[in-house]
């Protein structure tokens, strides 16, 4: 049956905006909030907050009786597996909790919550409120490879107008293969196709998408790579996605194709693809996201001259935390009316 009330602790920082936005959406919510007892801030979104921030023992306290008296959570709490193991322990009420990352599923399966608290605790993701910012972080790196960014930052950086006009590349007449087709893959094709390319993708289903040229199977991925001008990876990091694109996808890859990652990156083995961009099966890669993150100081990513990194910030937007805070007000509706929610995470490939 239909609920009256649903009571939701805010686990992580959250602005003034955002939480007023959930009440609005659905009134019905009634929201614990103190933003004394989460971590500030360092940017807009930073839903990890200041690691150098601590509460007072009395603030602990005070925020473990505000967590463990809700219905549900928005966010984890402190974005830390051992909070939430902890919390879904000391609440026998909670139901359902929300994770402002679009995966999430690393931290919620690193907490080991057993078989029982998976099943009465729901957990849903904040997928598919990055995708249009990632869409155009990986149409920004097709273009970065297919222009010769690199190699137009280094004459301007010589003051060198070069010997002769430099030929592009026309992303209209490439063609680019996205690795997953889920929310954010689907964006990623509709972006391309609206560019002229022609896009070919992954898919487990087989089922059709829209925008999408060709579908791939899984099983075809590696012929696939040897066909195509661009390779994107979308997937999450996942058992099965672990270093998924390595040394036989990237050996196929022919000469000058562009990689670009805004899923994550331990679905690329990096000694493969750092070996396909020194013999220029990879002409340039684009990466948002890497296998250890921070990146180690002494990887030689960093000083690549045909890689563009950026510190896993393609998803990061000053609309962030209003679209997620629109997204969990919709999903307490659905709880609310006894409705299923959307983004439920799978609980045995937890993304």
């Amino acid at each position: 049956m239909p609920e009256h009330t649903l009571k939701v602790a805010v686990a992580v920082s959250l602005d003034d905006a955002s939480a007023q936005r959930i009440r609005e959406l659905e009134p019905r919510v009634e929201l614990l909030r103190d933003p004394a007892l989460t971590r500030p801030w360092r940017w807009q979104g930073d839903w990890e907050g200041d690691p150098a921030w601590e509460r007072t023992d009395e603030q602990q306290v005070a925020f473990e009786a505000m967590v463990d008296q809700a219905d549900a959570l928005f966010g984890l709490p402190d974005v830390s597996p051992a909070a939430l193991a902890r919390t879904v322990r000391a609440n026998e009420r909670l139901r359902w909790v929300h994770t402002t990352a679009a995966g999430g599923g690393g931290q919620v399966k690193a907490a080991q919550l057993t078989a029982e608290e998976l099943e009465r605790v729901t957990v849903t993701t904040s997928a598919g409120m990055h995708a249009s910012t990632l869409a155009e972080w990986a149409v920004f790196g097709v273009l970065a490879g297919a222009k010769g960014l690199r190699r137009l930052e280094a004459d301007q950086a010589a003051r060198s107008w070069g010997d002769g006009r430099r030929t592009m590349r026309h992303v209209s007449e490439m063609t680019v293969l996205i690795v997953g087709l889920g929310g954010i893959g689907s964006v990623v094709a509709e972006r391309f196709a609206a560019l002229g390319a022609t896009v070919w993708g992954t898919s487990r289903s087989g089922a059709p998408v829209e925008h999408v040229d060709r579908l791939v199977p899984m099983d075809e991925l590696v012929d696939a790579a040897g066909r195509v001008d661009a390779i994107i990876n979308t997937l999450p990091g996942t058992e099965l996605t672990t270093g998924l694109l390595g040394a036989e996808v990237f050996g196929a890859a022919q000469p000058d194709t562009v990689f670009v990652n805004v899923g994550r990156g331990t679905v690329v083995d990096e000694p493969a693809l750092l070996e396909a961009l020194d013999a220029g099966r990879i002409g340039f890669a684009a990466l948002d996201v890497t296998a250890v993150e921070p990146l180690p100081q002494a990887s030689p990513i960093w000083a690549h001259p045909s890689v563009l990194l950026s510190p896993h910030t393609a998803a990061l937007s000053v609309q962030e935390p209003r679209r997620i805070a629109e997204l969990f007000a919709a999903n307490a509706t659905r709880l609310l009316d006894g409705e299923p929610m959307q983004n439920v995470m799978s609980t045995k490939e937890f993304y």
